[in-house]
């Protein structure tokens, strides 16, 4: 004890006093090093229901019978018969389409009373909210020409048949060709819960022994921005938005990387196809996903396209490179269509509609100009399959880069990859990991070098903090949230991310959404369930960093490779705003001491501070448990700041 005392500079008869807390000083440079790219922080999709019951606005599950095998039970997911009602999911001999083959069919049986049918129970929940309408629709037809006359009612209803709202549409025996209804639904009250169902019934007296078929069900909500066929506003405004919500836009992310990682394809049979995601719903057949569900495709090309251009974001799109997550790749002389078929996406997105078939198309659908667009992605996690990779990135990217030069094309081999040829110029890199290994690789891209070679972080998160179950069993020690201290190691890497950010253009959290009711992985930067959005401690983590990036960094000091804090510092120009980015991955509060290099620092600026516990996180039963707050501080050219023990802080102060 003795010791420790007179080594910390404390004489021996002061025995009860205290050794003085270590100040961590931080001198900034006067000179920007470099500009801070205009990408370098975005999101991407991947897994856990984020389309189709998630940030695809859709709210039946099953809507059209994709992908099912007909006259079995399961091809009935998601759908009931309602009083005594005979159905089953058919392969229709007249079928609605050729990418539709099955439709619902529906049988009065004898002694029907009362309204007769089905109902879907949509993505785990409908939300009815009576400051909406609802847009429903479907097809029907009779089988078989009869002379019934009546009429199908469509509604909105409680599980225990508390009806919200409904309409009802006219039906004709007679009708043997598909017909569409379109109808429109204002519920009168808006439930609190959410196990609410949507019902298409005739009155079972008068249509016993009928049989009425039905196809392409669809259940809209109003959508963000007002798309057709568009996207669940309360999710995207969170992913994208800034406002009182805290919702996707929240972030303001500068890219979208779709169409998201593994969504490429589980095998060459399922995998992701451009041209069979856009055009008329009833023409896109769908696909099982390598995440154990069908996706309708709804949530296509054009509309994710429409997502980048709605929330001001530049997109970076993969093209399937003849790899599937199954272990197979293509042989090298197999390769020619699928490196057209990824010509002919790209030409969709930015071709000529006078030259370009896939452009004219474009044209059709609605959108004549070209999207931005200046990268692509060249497969994905390639690194799996590397010794293939070798001949497919270099078909791929020799063919892609001579009738696209003015593109960027990303390899998704290992970074620093020098087996590769061409050489790529960018390179997507991903991690999971524990928060202490991302807090040690704050350095990560220090000693890279600056080559004219570029790096996407494309993938990233702290998925446990035990190193032993980064792999293992999904949840079996894996977080289920994000955690504080696991969003302060993500924020301290992210300082090194920024540092660095000369050479690494881009990177995303991964992955962004998760409903609660179904996830086949975990954490995931916002959870959501048929109702709710709950932002987590690392969304709150990517939202500081994204609004408050600066347009130029400034060295500094260096952190510890081995310490507990980590810093960035950064300017924004056009204000003349100095912002200090500060992770605290340690136990205790931290002093430090800022040196500014300006003529004039104002004396007071704002901080912003997102705190907590270790294992404090933000789920749906305490959805607000860690949330950042704002506060002013003394500043000056000389000031002093504590950081807090686990936490994630912004400075910002006007220098000139």
């Amino acid at each position: 004890m003795l010791s420790s005392l007179l080594s910390c500079g404390v004489l021996a008869s002061a025995i009860f006093a205290s050794c003085a807390a270590t100040v961590t000083t931080v001198s900034v440079d006067g000179t920007a090093a470099h500009s801070i790219p205009p990408l370098l922080f975005g999101q991407m999709f991947e897994a856990s229901q984020y389309g189709d019951g998630g940030i695809y606005a859709e709210l039946l599950q099953n809507r059209a019978f994709q992908q099912v095998k007909p006259n079995i039970i399961d091809a009935l997911f998601g759908w009931a018969p309602i009083n005594g009602a005979s159905i089953n999911v058919i392969a229709d001999p007249i079928p609605l389409s050729g990418a539709l083959p099955n439709s619902l069919e529906l049988t009065i049986p004898s002694g029907s009373l009362g309204q007769v049918g089905f109902g879907n129970e949509g993505y785990w929940g409908i939300n009815v909210n009576a400051s909406w309408t609802y847009n429903a629709s479907f097809y029907y037809r009779f089988p078989r020409a009869s002379n019934f006359s009546g009429k199908l009612t469509v509604m909105l209803q409680s599980s225990i048949g508390v009806v919200y709202a409904n309409a009802s549409v006219p039906v004709s025996g007679s009708t043997t060709a598909w017909m569409q209804v379109m109808v429109h639904l204002t519920p009168t009250s808006s439930p609190v819960s959410t196990t609410n169902i949507f019902t298409v019934t005739v009155d079972g007296a008068s249509a016993i022994g009928e049989t009425i078929n039905f196809a392409m069900f669809s259940l809209f909500p109003p959508t963000f921005k007002g798309r057709v066929n568009g996207l669940r506003m309360d999710i995207a405004q969170a992913c994208f938005h800034l406002d009182s919500t805290q919702t996707l836009y929240d972030m303001k992310p500068s890219f979208f990387r779709f169409p998201g990682g593994n969504n490429l394809g589980q095998s060459f049979s399922t995998r992701w196809q451009w041209n069979a995601t856009v055009g008329n719903l009833t023409d896109r057949p769908g696909r099982m996903g390598n995440w154990g569900y069908i996706n309708t495709d709804g949530l296509g090309l054009l509309e994710y396209l429409y997502l980048c251009e709605d929330m001001e974001m530049e997109p970076i799109m993969a093209v399937w490179a003849g790899y599937s997550l199954d272990g197979a790749s293509l042989p090298e002389n197999d390769l020619a269509p699928y490196i057209q078929q990824a010509i002919d996406q790209i030409n969709f997105v930015i071709g000529n509609p006078a030259t370009s078939k896939p452009a004219a198309l474009r044209a059709s659908l609605g959108h004549p100009e070209p999207f931005h667009l200046q990268y692509v992605e060249i497969g994905n996690e390639d690194f799996l399959a590397s010794e293939s990779y070798m001949y497919r990135w270099k078909d791929f990217a020799e063919h892609l880069e001579a009738t696209f030069p003015h593109l960027k094309f990303i390899a998704t081999s290992h970074p620093f990859n020098h087996t590769l040829d061409p050489i790529p110029k960018q390179y997507d890199n991903h991690v999971y990991q524990t928060p202490g290994w991302f807090a040690e690789n704050a350095f990560y891209y220090d000693s890279a070098e600056r080559n004219g070679t570029y790096y996407f972080e494309g993938e990233y998160a702290v998925v446990s903090t035990n190193a032993s179950d980064l792999f293992g069993k999904p949840f079996n020690g894996r977080l289920v949230y994000p955690n504080m201290q696991g969003s302060v190691g993500e924020a301290a890497f992210m300082t090194g991310l920024e540092r660095n950010s000369d050479i690494v253009f881009a990177a995303s959290y991964a992955p962004l959404l998760m409903n609660t009711a179904n996830y086949q992985w975990s954490p995931n930067l916002i959870a959501f369930d048929a109702s709710h959005v709950y932002p987590s401690t690392s969304f709150y983590t990517q939202q500081l960093f994204s609004l408050n990036r600066g347009t130029e960094y400034f060295p500094s000091t260096l952190p510890l490779e081995n310490g507990t804090l980590y810093w960035s510092v950064t300017r924004d120009a056009p204000t003349n705003t100095v912002i200090i980015k500060i992770a605290n991955t340690g136990v205790t509060a931290e002093e430090m001491l800022f040196e500014l290099p300006f003529k004039s620092v104002h004396s007071t600026g704002n901080a912003t501070v997102l705190s907590g516990s270790a294992t404090a996180n933000n789920s749906p039963e305490t959805p607000n448990a860690v949330m950042p707050v704002i506060s002013q501080i003394k500043t000056g050219k000389s000031f002093s700041y504590t950081a807090a023990a686990y936490s994630v802080n912004v400075l910002r102060v006007e220098a000139k």
